[in-house]
């Protein structure tokens, strides 16, 4: 367990399963799939669960996940390191907060700054990099914040609404990062009452 101001990160077990299918079919996966509404059955989502615990197998890495979990135990969302790269140590972070009520309230970017920390001091990691429709300006304010950079932008790249919008990558490398302790200073980042 990681714990931060806001939330700790948390091993993704059975509290934040029995949530997915909620979460998989509420505003939050529009803004985390880059503009899909979906409709998920509970068996879709059983089936990703499975899929998703034998991860680690794969060739590229896999992925490790955590849950994001408020400071009074209730499953916000997840974050994780996905398409891992041992050998160039580097990483893709997604994060999606499932919670609508929790958006806009810094618990992101704790668990940002958390999996960063994890990444870079932990793993060793070089670099990191995400990226977000361009649509989505609650995320490209979060990355920058917490010190990304936009690498590249790809136009016209995902539709969502019924509207174009481009993919914006940010990076971040780890000579860059100057440590959580002093990210939470920059940002003035505390602890708080939850909605």
């Amino acid at each position: 367990m990681f714990e931060g101001l806001l939330v700790d990160l948390v091993p993704y077990g059975k509290a934040f399963q029995e949530q997915e299918h909620r979460w998989l079919n509420n505003e939050s996966t529009f803004w985390g799939t880059a503009g899909d509404r979906l409709i998920v059955s509970r068996a879709a989502v059983e089936r990703w669960q499975t899929e998703r615990q034998n991860d680690g197998n794969r060739p590229d890495g896999g992925s490790i996940w955590f849950g994001i979990r408020s400071k009074a135990g209730v499953p916000l969302g997840d974050i994780e390191l996905g398409y891992i790269s041992p050998h160039h140590r580097m990483s893709m972070i997604g994060v999606g907060i499932g919670e609508p009520e929790y958006w806009g309230g810094g618990y992101g970017t704790d668990a940002l700054l958390l999996i960063m920390e994890y990444a870079f001091n932990w793993l060793g990691h070089h670099r990191l990099w995400l990226h977000t429709m361009g649509s989505n300006v609650r995320m490209q304010r979060a990355a920058i914040k917490v010190g990304f950079r936009e690498e590249a932008r790809r136009r016209r790249f995902w539709l969502a609404d019924g509207q174009w919008t481009d993919d914006v990558i940010y990076g971040l490398l780890r000579r860059e990062w100057p440590g959580r302790e002093a990210m939470i200073g920059r940002l003035g980042l505390l602890a708080r009452r939850e909605p």
